[in-house]
C-alpha cells in the first residue's frame, strides 16, 4: 500500500478514490495483497461473474476474447471487478493465503473458501491476465490475489460437492434463505411465483417456497425448454411461460396474483410485470442486478399497486448452509444445477 491508513474494518483504508466513500461505491481500490491486521488474503482460483454482469458484457463486446480483455481492464482501472453498466461484479473461489492477526473471520491458512460478498467491494489482483479462460461462461478460471476485511464474510468449501457446483450455489445463496423467510411471514398457505424458476437462484427459491409452506408455487420462465425442465424436476405445482419484460403476458400467465414474487431474471424490464403479478398487499423481492428500482417504485405507484418491494441484499444469517442443504436434499434442483454446468463446461 502506499500510505498506512488506519485499518477499517469496512475497508474504508482500501479506497484510493473518493474519499469517504465505503469500496462498493470506491471507483478505486488499492489491491496489494499485503494484509493489513483484521485482513485475509486470498490466492483466487475462479471468479465467477454474476449472471446480469456477463449478460451486458457479451450483448457489448460480443467475442469471448473482447469478454476477456473488458474483464482485464476493469480489474486494471478500479483494483476490483465491478461492471461499470450493471454496477455489478460476482464472487470468487480461492485458498487462504495470510491472515491478519486481528481478523475475526476464523479463516486460516490453506482454507480453500467462496466469498459471500460481491467483487465490487473486494480489491482483486489478477496476475496471469485470464490466459485460462477464453470469455465463454460466468466461472473464470483465474490467478491473483484478493482481499477480505473484517466485516467481510466467506465459506469454507464443502467437501461433499465438486468446486464449481458448490461456487454455483453459494453465488446465489442469499435469495433461496430470504425467500424462506418471506414465505413463512407470509403464512401457511401463501402462494409465491418466482420469475426465472430454471435458473440457479430461481430453482432454490422455488424448494425455499415449498418448504416454508407455501400452497401455491409458481414457476415463470421464458421458454419451453426451460418448462420441461423445471417440470422435469418437480419443482413448482405450475410452470408458465412468458417474457418477464412484458407486463401483460405475465399477468395474463400467472393468472390469480400471488402473495409473494421473487425476481431472479438477469435482464432488466421486468419491474411492472412482477407489480401485475403480486397481489394487493403482497410482497415482490428483488434479486435481479439489472432491476431499476426507480422502474418498480414509479411502475407501483403508477398501477395503484399495495405491495411491499424488497431489495435481496444477498445476506440473511446462515445463507451458505440454507442453499446447500437445498442442493443436497432435492435431486431435482442438484439435476439442474449439474445440467447448468455441463452447458458452461
Amino acid at each position: 500500500m502506499t500510505e498506512a491508513r488506519p485499518v477499517s474494518p469496512y475497508g474504508l483504508h482500501r479506497v484510493l478514490e473518493p474519499a469517504g466513500v465505503l469500496p462498493q461505491q470506491a471507483q478505486r481500490l488499492d489491491p496489494d495483497p499485503t494484509p493489513r491486521a483484521d485482513e485475509v488474503v486470498v490466492a483466487v482460483e475462479t471468479l465467477n461473474l454474476d449472471a446480469a454482469s456477463y449478460r451486458q458484457l457479451r450483448e457489448e463486446h460480443g467475442t469471448g476474447e473482447a469478454v476477456r480483455a473488458a474483464v482485464l481492464a476493469i480489474v486494471e482501472a478500479r483494483g476490483k471487478m465491478q461492471n461499470p453498466v450493471t454496477g455489478s461484479g460476482g464472487m470468487l473461489l480461492g485458498t487462504v493465503a495470510a491472515v491478519g492477526p486481528d481478523s475475526p473471520l476464523g479463516l486460516k491458512v490453506g482454507d480453500r473458501i467462496a466469498t459471500l460478498v460481491s467483487l465490487t467491494l473486494t480489491p482483486l489482483r489478477i496476475t496471469d491476465g485470464l490466459a485460462g479462460w477464453d470469455g465463454e461462461g460466468e466461472q473464470v478460471p483465474c490467478t491473483g490475489t484478493a482481499v477480505l476485511f473484517g466485516r467481510s464474510i466467506a465459506a469454507v468449501l464443502p467437501d461433499d460437492l465438486p468446486d464449481g457446483l458448490a461456487l454455483s450455489v453459494l453465488d446465489v445463496c442469499g435469495a433461496p434463505a430470504l425467500t424462506d423467510r418471506v414465505v413463512r411471514d407470509a403464512g401457511e398457505g401463501a402462494s409465491v411465483c418466482v420469475f426465472g424458476g430454471g435458473g440457479k437462484s430461481g430453482s432454490l427459491s422455488l424448494v425455499a417456497a415449498r418448504r416454508a409452506g407455501a400452497g401455491r408455487v409458481v414457476a415463470l420462465v421464458p421458454t419451453e425448454r426451460e418448462a420441461e425442465a423445471v417440470r422435469a424436476a418437480g419443482l413448482a405445482d405450475e410452470v408458465v411461460i412468458a417474457d418477464a419484460r412484458d407486463p401483460l403476458a405475465v399477468a395474463e400467465a400467472v393468472g390469480t396474483p400471488v402473495d409473494v414474487t421473487v425476481v431472479c431474471v438477469d435482464v432488466p424490464g421486468c419491474e411492472h410485470g412482477a407489480v401485475l403479478a403480486t397481489a394487493q398487499g403482497g410482497t415482490v423481492i428483488f434479486f435481479s442486478m439489472a432491476t431499476s428500482f426507480a422502474a418498480a417504485a414509479l411502475g407501483a405507484e403508477g398501477l395503484a399497486a399495495d405491495v411491499r418491494m424488497l431489495i435481496g441484499n444477498g445476506y440473511v444469517p446462515g445463507h451458505a448452509e440454507f442453499a446447500l442443504d437445498l442442493l443436497r436434499a432435492e435431486p431435482g434442483v442438484r439435476a439442474l444445477f449439474e445440467s447448468r454446468e455441463r452447458q458452461t463446461a
